[in-house]
């Protein structure tokens, strides 16, 4: 298997990260829960250190794409995102615009190697974990990083940026 822009971007940087595969059911959409339910079961990895790459698009002061990472189970709260990148509203990003600016298709989108850098924000609740999983920028395979270097090879700001429960 073929380095994914994500892996080659990681190895570039010589930032220490571990590769996790696993066989992705075509048939499912819902991505981030495979991801839960398959690494959950494989490592004992707690849902909140699995997280999902949202690109939204912005309006405001700062305009267009962006990415926002945040714990699978999780919403992500458009308005937090936005104020995060000083902006002033945010809608979710149309899925052609998402894989034509990151390269990566719907489910396997990394926050890390897209083909064009975008502004990023990662909700602050991943700083208490010593390792996150993200895509690696293919279905059914995740790469497992410190918190800080998936900041740092981002370029991400931190924010609290889950909506709230209710």
């Amino acid at each position: 298997m073929a380095a994914t822009p994500a892996v080659a971007a990681l190895t570039a940087q010589s930032i220490p990260h571990r590769l996790h595969r696993y066989r992705h059911d075509p048939r499912t959409t819902a991505y981030g829960a495979e991801a839960v339910d398959v690494l959950g079961a494989a490592f004992g990895v707690v849902a909140d250190q699995i997280l999902k790459t949202l690109v939204i698009e912005l309006s405001g002061t700062r305009s267009g794409l962006a990415v926002a990472v945040v714990p699978v189970p999780r919403s992500l709260s458009l308005k937090a995102a936005a104020a995060a990148l000083d902006a002033g509203r945010a809608v979710m990003a149309d899925a052609k615009a998402v894989t034509r600016s990151t390269g990566y298709v719907l489910g396997g989108v990394s926050p890390i190697g897209q083909r064009t850098t975008l502004p990023t924000v990662v909700d602050e609740s991943v700083l208490r974990w010593p390792h996150v999983w993200c895509s690696a920028g293919r279905r059914g395979l995740e790469v497992e990083v410190a918190p800080a270097d998936l900041i740092a090879i981002t370029s991400a700001v931190t924010a609290d940026i889950c909506a709230a429960a209710g």
